[in-house]
């Protein structure tokens, strides 16, 4: 969630609040502490006793020699995107999927990345030369609080580089449509800005330059497309309108399809073209409207051509066109007088047709609303190769020893997948909301954590369920077991961590205790590498410790400031507190996470971004490298066993995105 960037800020660090001014930014190794404030709020972290002598808050600390390189984005966005699936000369399909443009080569199994984008991608269009692609992007706001104003990019799909950047300043909160002119060498290019007046304007690209620009409708947008033989013609299409515009000098002018005795429909979702220059629309209510060229009147129909609307429509090389349904999740084939030839279904764990491409011959590409994207051939050939999560996604965890990680999310799915194949090796729906996951030591069975104080734990290999139970009502925010496989923690949004005695390889569970101590909700936990303590973090930016045996509260600090610990993701404590930027609060940093050999320190961020820094980062305000890619806040990030690679999810953006460490 991008939270208002208005809150009040404040993130300060000192050793000791009693200091001389002069002092404040000196360390004093007798006491034995850092403090840091959040909001106000002080953050005592204590300094493990071999570095007590040495430590100083000015000791400046290296960049990480290490970087990371974008190598797959899991999903795509179909869910409120549409017209957003092409083939590429080049063998790639090319989609998007947070504010990555993703170009996929699905023989080879290779994805390249346009990441030009600061914010949610939008919309897409292939220029006629088919190298030339335009992608439009929705308004952001920068971590300082700036607004990134929305605009369209133009770009070269071979070399990635930036052609030209359209519209910075013009357009209001989105770009949720764009188009190439198809008849004078696609020297235009339209776009709709999803402000109240849906502004349709046109530019000469190459240039720049806006040359017209009307109020479109009050009503939502779907499409706007060019006429492929007039590029004076633009037809759009939305809620409860067809328009046809023409434009003349700087001036575009409106004709409205006209319905007369048909049925007026309240969506008119999708326009194509015929080769004779018809226009084809589906709507709402699952028909097929045929308006003849250079008219705005309807000289065809096929009605209940689908059951439920229809949200896509392509015509294909060879004249036929094929219609993608919503409530029905068919695609239809019809042949030049729009008599049907033959259909199939799409399943209903992919959900209903949102876009549709010709692919190679015979071939067809299928974009979905839940997010996945299907390889398809007549009459029932339906491959998936793209599939994603569809709602906000929190839960991540790798396995101990393969490359393999699971995510779960609050669409309430739960994915294991492979990081060579870039597939699920199996999905699995529960019946909540997922929030977190962790693995087993042993890799037999995994924990799923829920928006609703329900646990679970699924065999990894037959995703059965082993074991279900309940403590409390509300978000399980993590759940991590013990390093020895003997004790599962269970932390809660109701200020308590469960401690379960586990047996039987993760098949038995019984309570053995009940962290009682923090004053909000519990956000992160860490287990000591000997198993027997935890450290907690809450959301009121307390580190608390707690005996594993029984949940007992540790108040002693020299029981615990010499520790070591199994994991970090707690993003408070001294060897992570450096990740926390000026002005940063407490919520900023969603997630933070060592490498498996202790070299590099991962976080995520509130501003889509992924930082790698040094590991320990116990210094204020640590540098690192920055990436971009997700669009909302990043929730997660973990390191694979070997740590080749980092994945990192985003919450909104539902993504999951697989980093090289290189």
């Amino acid at each position: 969630m991008k939270r208002s960037s208005s809150k009040s800020k404040e993130c300060s660090f000192n050793a000791e609040l009693n200091m001389k001014p002069q002092d404040k930014r000196r360390w004093k190794s007798e006491d034995g502490y850092v403090r840091m404030f959040l909001r106000g709020r002080p953050v005592t972290m204590h300094v493990p006793d071999q570095q007590r002598e040495s430590y100083s808050l000015d000791h400046k600390v290296a960049l990480p020699d290490r970087k990371l390189k974008l190598q797959w984005v899991y999903g795509y966005r179909g869910r409120d995107c549409r017209s957003n699936l092409y083939l590429l000369p080049t063998g790639e399909i090319v989609y998007f999927n947070a504010s990555v443009v993703v170009l996929y080569n699905t023989e080879e199994q290779q994805q390249r990345h346009y990441l030009g984008h600061n914010d949610d991608v939008k919309c897409l269009s292939v220029h006629p030369d088919r190298v030339t692609i335009a992608t439009g992007q929705m308004a952001g706001n920068s971590k300082d609080g700036k607004l990134l104003a929305p605009h369209v990019r133009v770009w070269d799909s071979v070399s990635l580089n930036t052609l030209h950047v359209i519209g910075m300043g013009v357009f209001d909160r989105a770009v949720t449509c764009v188009a190439f002119s198809k008849s004078n060498g696609g020297a235009f290019l339209c776009a709709v800005d999803d402000a109240n007046d849906h502004i349709l304007s046109v530019w000469n690209w190459q240039k720049e330059k806006q040359l017209a620009d009307v109020k479109c409708s009050n009503d939502s947008v779907l499409a706007a497309v060019f006429h492929p033989m007039d590029a004076n013609l633009i037809v759009t299409c939305g809620k409860s309108h067809i328009n046809f515009w023409t434009m003349e000098g700087n001036t575009l002018s409106k004709r409205q399809g006209l319905f007369e005795k048909h049925e007026k429909p309240k969506y008119v979702l999708c326009v194509a073209f015929a080769e004779n220059g018809d226009a084809i629309t589906g709507d709402s209510s699952g028909n097929i409207y045929v308006w003849a060229k250079g008219g705005n009147r309807i000289s065809q129909q096929v009605s209940g051509a689908h059951e439920g609307g229809i949200f896509s429509l392509c015509v294909l090389k060879d004249g036929t066109a094929v219609s993608g349904g919503g409530k029905d999740r068919k695609v239809v084939l019809w042949d030049h007088d729009y008599r049907k030839q033959a259909e199939m279904e799409v399943g209903e764990s992919f959900g209903p047709v949102r876009a549709l491409a010709e692919g190679k011959p015979g071939e067809l590409f299928i974009g979905t609303t839940k997010n996945a994207v299907i390889r398809a051939a007549f009459p029932d050939t339906l491959t998936p190769i793209v599939q994603g999560h569809t709602d906000e996604l929190w839960g991540l965890d790798v396995h101990p020893s393969m490359e393999q990680f699971v995510t779960c999310s609050q669409d309430r799915q739960v994915h294991l997948w492979d990081t060579n194949s870039h597939q699920p090796l199996w999905s699995k729906t529960i019946e909540d909301p997922g929030r977190s996951a962790g693995f087993h030591p042993s890799g037999a069975v995994l924990a799923v954590g829920t928006m609703t104080g329900r646990w679970l734990v699924l065999d990894t290999d037959t995703r059965d369920l082993v074991s279900m139970h309940t403590d409390g009502n509300e978000i399980i925010s993590n759940i991590k077991y013990s390093p020895d496989g003997n004790f599962l923690a269970v932390a809660s949004h109701d200020n308590f961590v469960y401690i379960y005695a586990v047996t039987e390889n993760g098949r038995k569970y019984s309570r053995v205790g009940k962290c009682t101590g923090h004053s909000s909700f519990v956000t992160h936990l860490d287990w000591s590498v000997d198993s027997q303590y935890l450290v907690t973090n809450s959301g009121d930016y307390e580190i608390l410790f707690w005996e594993a045996s029984g949940g007992k509260h540790v108040t002693n600090m020299d029981t615990v400031r010499n520790l070591e610990w199994a994991t970090s993701t707690c993003t408070l404590g001294f060897n992570t507190f450096g990740i926390w930027p000026d002005g940063a609060d407490g919520t900023d940093i969603n997630a933070v996470c060592r490498s498996h050999d202790g070299s590099l320190l991962a976080s995520a961020d509130d501003f889509g971004k992924v930082h790698l820094f040094s590991f320990p980062c116990s210094q204020p305000r640590a540098p690192s490298h920055e990436y971009g890619g997700h669009s909302s806040h990043v929730t997660n990030v973990a390191f694979l066993h070997d740590n080749s690679q980092l994945i990192s999810t985003g919450g909104k953006d539902t993504s999951i995105l697989q980093w090289v460490v290189a």
